[in-house]
């Protein structure tokens, strides 16, 4: 049952197969700078902006790059995924028609940055649904902050009562509920080892979209 008027979609992990790729940026960009990285830098950046992911390096590598000249790096090393080998999620296009049918506004909330996300969206054809953009980067902080997710409430115009948050990183999910949205999560591999964390806190859990039409449709 729809009984929310506003959605917010995370985007990678939640409607786009792209975790893999963020997966390894962190290691591929620092050996691109010819330096080798500890093992745990995947870990450590999982729940990072790209902002803070690029302080980390230059803290902790001693990078001597600007910080919009390391966000450039790291974006250059992405860019020819999102234009032009992204995919969806199963069953994420007849989930977004499901709700524009029922009149449900919807915008993105993503720590990837505004060309990436406009690329990928563009590529697998979902751009139509979405009023509005919102980036952590144009936030000013990470989704270990709510600001991004409020943000995009204000714009939708809706409460929080009236609103749905879809995510798939534990992190989020806990920032969003903290902050008093409703959340329903969805599977990604990349956090196979926080699945029990994640149904705990959210409102609902599936392991895909085409699961959630099959029970909200």
């Amino acid at each position: 049952m729809i009984d929310f008027t506003g959605a917010i979609f995370d985007l990678d992990g939640t409607l786009f197969d792209s975790m893999p790729v963020w997966e390894n940026v962190a290691i591929d960009y620092l050996r691109s700078r010819g330096i080798e990285p500890d093992a745990s830098v995947r870990e450590a950046v999982r729940a990072m902006s790209i902002q803070q992911a690029c302080r980390l390096f230059c803290r902790e590598y001693g990078l001597t790059a600007t910080e919009a000249e390391v966000i450039d790096g790291v974006n250059d090393l992405i860019a020819d995924f999102y234009f032009h080998k992204v995919t969806l999620k199963p069953g994420v296009t007849a989930a977004l028609l499901h709700l524009k049918s029922r009149g449900v506004r919807m915008c993105i909330a993503t720590a990837t940055d505004r060309h990436l996300v406009t690329g990928g969206l563009e590529r697998t054809g979902i751009a139509p649904f979405f009023d509005g953009i919102f980036t952590c980067t144009e936030a000013g902080a990470g989704k270990d902050r709510p600001d991004i997710f409020l943000k995009a409430l204000d714009f939708l115009g809706a409460g929080l009562e009236d609103a749905m948050v879809f995510e798939d990183a534990l992190y989020a999910v806990r920032t969003a509920k903290a902050a008093g949205f409703r959340v329903t999560a969805l599977y990604d591999p990349a956090a196979d080892h926080q699945q029990a964390e994640i149904k705990r806190l959210a409102d609902a859990y599936y392991l895909s979209f085409t699961d959630w039409l099959a029970a909200n449709g």
